[in-house]
């Protein structure tokens, strides 16, 4: 199975490894996962920094390493919110919560062109320790760590 997801990945927290993993149990042991990862123009449009294009890669490449899945992967650089989705032949997109209408787009907007539907996978965000989402924002504004720990 050929399953795609997309984001920013900065920094690289329990939400985006659940994410991750999720990709890759859906695609398989010997499925294809495509990652976009945001451009660092695109990225700039955040409410907070983001690292460099590279940078980030980087982690989301070892993060893989790491986990050993056995499923064929690439990152491609992801410069608007639905990147090749909207015309790549796949089978699935996984979202969060929160990027959840992004998949329903893309799948109108494959519809308009002809293209069949995607499946979309949606899995809930992860939570830290005070029961609000794990998010890069919040990381980056200091009340909590990349695995969901208070700072504050």
């Amino acid at each position: 199975m050929k399953v795609m997801v997309g984001g920013t990945f900065d920094p690289l927290h329990e939400g985006h490894k659940k994410l991750l993993r999720r990709t890759f149990s859906l695609a398989g042991r010997d499925g294809e996962v495509v990652i976009g990862l945001t451009t660092d123009r695109f990225a700039s449009g955040k409410a907070h920094p983001v690292r460099p294009y590279e940078e980030r890669k980087s982690h989301v490449e070892k993060f893989i390493r790491e986990q050993g899945f056995t499923a064929s992967w690439t990152i491609e650089p992801l410069t608007d919110r639905y990147g090749p989705a909207v015309d790549a032949d796949f089978d699935a997109l996984v979202v969060s919560e929160e990027t959840q209408p992004v998949g329903m787009e893309i799948n109108v907007l494959r519809r308009k062109k002809g293209k069949r539907k995607v499946d979309i996978h949606q899995i809930a965000c992860v939570l830290a320790e005070d029961g609000r989402w794990i998010s890069s924002t919040r990381i980056y504004r200091g009340e909590i760590d990349p695995q969901g720990h208070m700072l504050r």
